[in-house]
Formats: structure tokens, C-alpha cells, sequence
């Protein structure tokens, strides 16, 4: 226990110092500074060439949006994340050598080019959030989480990065063994997670930049706005890529029927949707008790 009680401690002031010097000094390869400027980038092409002229460029929940990515992706692991992530590999590791396994690795990579790396660690990690991110779509326990997500009423950039930190937790859980069996440096996955947030971004932005042919391969904002619709035909919903579109296409979850430059965007009721940030982290359990209540009653209602 007390290598446990070490990791939690040095979590904790390593990630805080971490977080520390990001803001302090920026440079090439500094994550703090490139989120900043990716988002700075995408909202100036939205202030000059809006796909939907109507919208401001300060759209509605633009700062709360904008306060979600400094939690998401700094704060949340500040907090705890990444102390218990840390623990949680020790702990997985640690429960491996009991049956004698030592390295999850299954290929050695180190040998390829740095480009094949990089390819691949970008598509197996791609397939890998498709696949949750259906999940997500397909568990009435994890729909509860993604439902934040889909919340917004006004398409911009910045939503990308509106998501519940229980995603965070599913996303890092169910990528965390099929990445460990290819072995990747930490700068392997800074660039590709740049690249992969430069995409996100650009998904979710006010813009329209046909892609050509490149559509079926990349994700875009005219695919992906009708992720977001209000209303589908289909009970899980369409396009679940994240960078990639090419998932979609190969196993029919494609959707494209018009422009939706004009669609309406959430869910049923998403008007009651909580509108702090506060209220929206609750809202899943309190959700999860309230169908529990009314399942009980059901039952209740049932025997007599």
C-alpha cells in the first residue's frame, strides 16, 4: 500500500508542476499553448467565413464551452484523474505479474518508420474511440454522460470539447490495453493527439471547407453536424467518427441526407437540460436515480 500512497502523493505534484510550467513556458511542445491556438485558429475561420451567417460568433454556451477545456482537458486530471489513472496502471500491471506477464507489448514498433508509427498509432487509436463512442450511444448508463455532449443547440468549434469527464474516464479505460500492446513513446502520442484535436475542432466548427474525395476518409462538419441532430431516423444515431469518416462508410453508419447547415440540434427535452456546469456533472446520477424511482414504482404498481 504505501507504493500506492507514493503514486497518489507524486501524482498530484508532478502533474501540478507539470501544469505549472505549461502555462509558464510556452514552446513547440507545449500542449497548453498549441489547444489555445488550435482554438483561437478555428474561432477567427468561424468569425470570417461562417458556414451559418445567422449564428454570432460568440454563439450560445461559447464560454461555457470554452471553461470545459481548460476541465477537460487539464483540470479533471489536476483533480484526481491522473493520480488514479496512474495507480490504476500500477494496479493492472502489478495484478499481470501475479500470472508472470511483464510487458503487454505484442509489437515492436521502435523498428518502423517514425511516419508508420505515427499512421498507425492514429488509425488503431481512431477505431478504437469509434468503437466507444457507439457504445456510448448504444448503454443507456453511458448515454446519460454523452447526452452532455450532445446538448449543444449551436454548432461551433468549441464544442468539441463539451463532454462529461465520465467520457474521459470510459474513452482512457477501454483504449488503455489494446495501445499498451504497441509500443509508443509519450511524443508519439503529443503529435497525434495535436492532430487528432486540430480534426475534432474542425468537425464541430461553423464552417464549410468541402474535403472532396477526402470525405470519405476524414470527418468533416457537414457529417458530422448530423451527428448532433435533434431528430434521426436511426435509434443510436450515425457518423460516429472522430477524425476518421472511413469508419462509417465501411460498416454502414454513414448518414448524409441533405445539408444540414440549418438542422435542429440535441435531443427530446433538451431545452430541461441543465445549464451549469455544476448542474450538468450531477445530472447523470440524478438521472440514473430518477429512472431507478421510476422503475420501482413500476414494480410497486405491478404487484398490486
Amino acid at each position: 500500500m504505501e507504493k500506492y500512497w507514493h503514486i497518489l502523493i507524486s501524482s498530484f505534484t508532478d502533474y501540478a508542476g507539470y501544469l505549472w510550467r505549461e502555462i509558464l513556458y510556452p514552446g513547440w511542445g507545449n500542449y497548453f499553448y498549441w489547444l489555445v491556438g488550435l482554438s483561437l485558429f478555428f474561432w477567427l475561420l468561424e468569425v470570417l467565413l461562417p458556414w451559418r451567417r445567422q449564428q454570432a460568433p460568440i454563439r450560445q454556451d461559447f464560454w461555457l464551452d470554452g471553461f470545459y477545456m481548460f476541465f477537460n482537458f487539464f483540470l479533471f486530471s489536476l483533480v484526481g484523474f491522473n493520480a488514479i489513472s496512474n495507480i490504476g496502471v500500477e494496479a493492472f500491471n502489478d495484478l499481470l505479474g501475479l500470472f508472470g506477464v511483464e510487458n503487454l507489448v505484442a509489437f515492436e514498433v521502435q523498428s518502423w518508420p517514425v511516419w508508420a508509427q505515427l499512421l498507425t498509432l492514429f488509425v488503431v487509436r481512431d477505431f478504437i474511440q469509434w468503437n466507444v463512442h457507439r457504445l456510448l450511444h448504444r448503454s443507456e448508463f453511458l448515454w446519460r454522460f454523452h447526452k452532455l455532449h450532445h446538448s449543444v443547440q449551436q454548432m461551433g468549434f468549441a464544442a468539441h470539447l463539451r463532454f462529461h469527464w465520465g467520457e474521459t474516464v470510459v474513452y482512457r479505460t477501454l483504449e488503455y490495453i489494446p495501445l499498451a500492446m504497441i509500443g509508443f513513446g509519450i511524443q508519439d502520442f503529443f503529435l497525434v493527439h495535436i492532430f487528432a484535436t486540430a480534426i475534432g475542432h474542425f468537425n464541430h466548427s461553423n464552417l464549410k471547407l468541402p474535403l472532396g474525395p477526402l470525405r470519405y476518409i476524414f470527418n468533416n462538419p457537414q457529417m458530422h453536424i448530423w451527428h448532433h441532430a435533434k431528430h434521426m431516423p436511426r435509434r443510436y444515431g450515425a457518423n460516429y467518427g472522430i477524425s476518421l469518416s472511413l469508419w462509417d462508410y465501411l460498416f454502414g453508419t454513414a448518414y448524409l441526407p441533405a445539408d444540414g447547415r440549418d438542422i435542429e440540434l440535441g435531443f427530446e427535452d433538451v431545452e430541461q437540460y441543465p445549464a451549469s456546469f455544476m448542474e450538468q456533472q450531477w445530472h447523470p446520477f440524478k438521472e440514473k436515480q430518477a429512472a431507478q424511482a421510476q422503475e420501482e414504482n413500476a414494480r410497486t404498481i405491478e404487484r398490486v
